[in-house]
């Protein structure tokens, strides 16, 4: 059965471009007959805004969006992150790791490669235990390590339960299937490194975080923003090592504010104004090219739009933004 979520962060409350994901997400359940759920993710707790949670479910009602569950809070599911991070450390698929940010750009430096803009730079192993572990310096976060994670998956091999997914991994390039964006590629080990599962702050990695939520939550479909397409990667290494299942993906076309950038809570993005919520649908319905709808109440449009969500994406896939 078809389980989806929307999955925001209560760092503010939600702007025109998380109305994109949420109507998307909750258009894809209602299409596919399954079940939309809502999880509130809170790890980051130093950037979340104390009643911003409660805000973000408020907005979703205004709009008509209502979870068929309670929803539920990522700071609650410590001792499942904690259950998945042990797993992998007693397999070899995690270790510690004493670099700071500085250690990195250094170990990088002395290879000629720079951090680009906006973007983080690939972690270059120091610390793996092959290469001699911390050698006696004091641990400050858990990674996960990407190459025993693709030496544990044959060449060319696709796992058959997962086959509706189509990904696969030729070589160290890992390759899937976006319902949106087609195939997409990424050499996770190459382009990211060995990627944080604890924080040196000892808070836990959005990527291990959301990997075990989903799997908990039985997510099948994942619907976001175009924006953490990048992540997908990550996120089906982490569930692979950790023998979970992985959802389909389709990532949304982004919402762009005037100077081109992607519109952002990190830029300032203005909270959604609700006034006039089948306005703010109409917006975002546009933004996902379905007929803004001429009904005049949130209900109605919101069948109207199901309607056409399930004949753009319930037998095949098209394009998009």
């Amino acid at each position: 059965m078809y389980v989806g979520r929307f999955a925001p962060s209560p760092t503010g409350p939600l702007h025109a471009g998380s109305l994109v994901a949420a109507l998307a997400s909750w258009l894809d359940a209602r299409a596919h007959g399954g079940r939309w759920l809502v999880r509130i993710e809170d790890v980051d707790t130093p950037r979340c805004v104390p009643g911003v949670d409660r805000l973000i479910l408020q907005q979703l009602a205004a709009c008509g969006l209502l979870a068929d569950e309670t929803p539920q809070w990522q700071s609650q599911g410590t001792a499942r992150y904690q259950a998945a991070l042990d797993q992998l450390a007693a397999t070899g698929l995690a270790y510690p790791c004493a670099c700071s940010r500085k250690d990195i750009e250094q170990a990088q430096a002395a290879r000629g490669i720079t951090r680009q803009r906006g973007a983080e730079l690939p972690y270059p192993g120091s610390c793996r235990p092959e290469r001699g572990g911390l050698q006696g310096k004091v641990p400050r976060a858990w990674r996960l390590h990407t190459g025993s994670c693709v030496s544990i998956w044959p060449l060319g091999q696709t796992d058959p339960a997962q086959a509706a997914i189509n990904f696969e991994l030729h070589g160290a390039l890992l390759a899937w299937q976006d319902r949106r964006l087609g195939l997409q590629r990424q050499d996770v080990e190459r382009e990211v490194g060995d990627f944080v599962l604890r924080r040196a702050d000892g808070l836990w990695a959005y990527q291990l975080a959301v990997v075990v939520d989903d799997a908990a939550q039985g997510i099948t479909h994942v619907v976001r923003g175009e924006d953490l397409a990048d992540n997908t990667p990550r996120q089906m290494l982490l569930q692979r090592a950790l023998g979970l299942p992985t959802p389909r993906h389709l990532h949304t076309p982004l919402v762009l504010a005037a100077d081109g950038e992607k519109l952002s809570k990190q830029h300032g993005a203005q909270a959604l104004d609700l006034s006039d919520p089948l306005l703010a649908l109409r917006r975002a319905a546009v933004v996902l090219q379905l007929n803004p709808a001429h009904q005049t109440s949130v209900p109605d449009a919101l069948a109207a739009w199901t309607a056409q969500w399930r004949a753009l994406w319930s037998t095949g896939q098209r394009a998009i933004g």
